[in-house]
């Protein structure tokens, strides 16, 4: 059986979008190929009006690279660059000048302006998770896609993450997240609830009753 079956959906610029849902429902799998990471058999996928499954491999990676953020829960932080350097890193892959006044920036919208010379090792694991979504921000990309964000962060350092991927959304970018927290789920604008591959249900104005209340009746927990 298929892992994701008769999804259609569109993500629109400025709209922030979870997708919650049962274990096993295929959320992570759907964020994926949403975002061109995993290869899909049938179907189609269009990324800044790109289609994904016609693309050769140098291509798709350019066009994550130049138009693509990912915030995953295991931070993917290079362990010998310093917090600064890990920042400006896929800004400079991807060709483009990158300044100390942007790093600076993307340091301060996360509250970390005093760990630029710090190595991941020396921080703590949500402070690691800030450096990632301020590598996201630095690059300025079109759209972001995080993947359990939350998921090894204490209540409030998650918080302050879920705010800024909110922020994101309300400057402009398009945001996608997996996610089994009630509260993240609520921030965005729509909420896609999956079971067994399907999109079984789709929330508008959620809060975390209506999502908690969703999830129960696509038949399990996130």
């Amino acid at each position: 059986m298929p892992v994701l079956r008769g999804i259609s959906l569109d993500i629109e610029p400025g709209e922030m979008v979870s997708i919650v849902g049962p274990s096993g429902s295929g959320k992570s799998t759907l964020l994926y190929c949403l975002s061109g990471l995993e290869p899909f058999e049938s179907g189609s996928v269009r990324l800044v009006g790109r289609e994904v499954g016609s693309l050769a491999r140098g291509a798709l990676a350019t066009l994550r690279r130049d138009h693509v953020g990912f915030v995953f829960q295991s931070y993917n932080l290079i362990p010998s660059l310093t917090v600064r350097q890990n920042i400006a890193l896929p800004v400079l892959l991807a060709r483009r000048r990158v300044s100390g006044a942007d790093v600076d920036r993307a340091l301060l919208d996360v509250g970390l302006s005093d760990r630029g010379g710090h190595r991941p090792g020396q921080i703590s694991g949500g402070q690691q998770q800030r450096v990632a979504l301020a590598r996201v921000l630095a690059l300025r990309p079109d759209i972001v896609f995080a993947d359990e964000p939350t998921g090894s962060l204490d209540t409030a350092t998650g918080a302050d993450v879920l705010q800024l991927l909110r922020a994101s959304a309300d400057d402009g970018r398009s945001v996608v997240v997996v996610t089994h927290d009630l509260e993240a789920a609520s921030l965005a604008d729509r909420v896609l609830v999956l079971r067994d591959g399907l999109i079984h249900g789709e929330l508008r104005a959620p809060t975390p009753e209506r999502v908690l209340e969703a999830i129960a009746l696509a038949g399990g927990t996130s």
